[in-house]
């Protein structure tokens, strides 16, 4: 299977796992939260805050979609790795509340070193395809 193929792989399984994710703290937030990983939750009506986290998985999954759809793999690259971000400031908020660690670091840390993973592997595709000179457009005599 050629990198190309191993990468696509890899980027769409992101996309499915982050929207699904995502989906379901929209549709069910009460029962989908524990597994985020705080020790606890807000008293009272929360729910608005959680369907926020999940509006935001989804966004995020849209736009790795897109880009893959598109073709665009060098831009996808970079977006993996930037969206990583989310995930890793996900693994540092679970931290800093006193959360489960084994959440925070097999969870949250684990998603997040992936798609660092998978978006350096797309850089490394694309490299070649990014670094080739342009050649100059053929000009009327």
């Amino acid at each position: 299977m050629s990198l190309k193929k191993i990468n696509t792989v890899l980027a769409a399984a992101f996309i499915l796992f982050i929207l699904w994710f995502g989906t379901e703290y929209i549709l069910s937030p009460e029962t989908t939260a524990p597994g985020y990983g705080l020790p606890s939750w807000p008293s009272g009506d929360g729910d608005g805050f959680l369907i926020i986290k999940g509006i935001r998985d989804v966004v995020l999954a849209l736009v790795l979609g897109i880009l893959l759809v598109t073709g665009h793999r060098r831009a996808l690259g970079w977006v993996l790795l930037m969206e990583a971000l989310a995930a890793y400031g996900d693994m540092t908020n679970v931290l800093a509340h006193h959360g489960a660690v084994a959440t925070a670091l097999g969870v949250h840390c684990l998603t997040a070193t992936l798609m660092v993973v998978n978006g350096l592997l797309i850089m490394c595709e694309t490299r070649n395809v990014a670094a080739a000179p342009e050649t100059p457009a053929p000009q009327p005599a």
